[in-house]
């Protein structure tokens, strides 16, 4: 059953004592798993009361889902930026999406990954669904762009490309792998697109 969820109170105070509880728990999550770390820790951490943040996250979970959105949230900022800062300088897009990518990601520690394997199978499929947006939106307007500056091969259609990374991202980059293979997210994707673009890239796109 899925759990109701009180409508956030609209006020500019409000809405920075929330922002600052998710970013507490952000820092904790990542970096040591969320079993680590209890709701009374948070709220002794951010001097509020108990009863002050469960009114704003009724459970832990709320918490994550919180946490995992305001992630995605700003991984799209990111890749906005990026692709829209250079619309005809692929290089440069090139090199800020990997950059990119690598510093977002690089906030994301392995305890994070086994407490998602362990505790959280279900809030990962919501990742896997935003995460698989984010790729279709961002990456396909990449390739179709590398396509129009003779970046990346004409041969294969764009999409037929996003949809071997989107399976590639979706085979690989889960919990349950990532430990199996001892990756980090980081790595992990680093790892696939590297041997996406390779793949993709023109003899031009690879001097780029």
């Amino acid at each position: 059953m899925k759990r109701a969820h009180k409508p956030w109170p609209r006020s500019r105070k409000s809405n920075s004592n929330r922002q600052r509880i998710v970013d507490a728990a952000r820092g904790h999550f990542f970096s040591h798993g969320f079993r680590s770390v209890t709701m009374d820790d948070l709220a002794e951490e951010l001097g509020i009361s108990k009863k002050t943040l469960y009114a704003y996250f009724p459970g832990k979970f709320d918490l994550l889902e919180a946490v995992l959105a305001d992630k995605l949230t700003a991984v799209e900022a990111t890749l906005k930026q990026i692709t829209r800062a250079h619309p005809d300088d692929f290089p440069a897009t090139l090199r800020e999406l990997l950059a990119g990518t690598q510093r977002e990601l690089d906030e994301i520690k392995p305890p994070f990954v086994r407490d998602m394997r362990q505790k959280a199978p279900d809030v990962f499929k919501l990742v896997e669904r935003r995460r698989a947006a984010l790729i279709q939106r961002y990456m396909g307007k990449f390739f179709v762009d590398g396509q129009r500056l003779g970046m990346v091969r004409k041969d294969v259609p764009a999409r037929l490309i996003i949809e071997i990374l989107l399976a590639m991202v979706q085979s690989i980059m889960n919990p349950p792998k990532m430990e199996e293979l001892g990756m980090t997210p980081k790595e992990g994707y680093a790892g696939i697109l590297k041997i996406v673009l390779e793949g993709a890239l023109t003899p031009k796109g690879r001097k780029a």
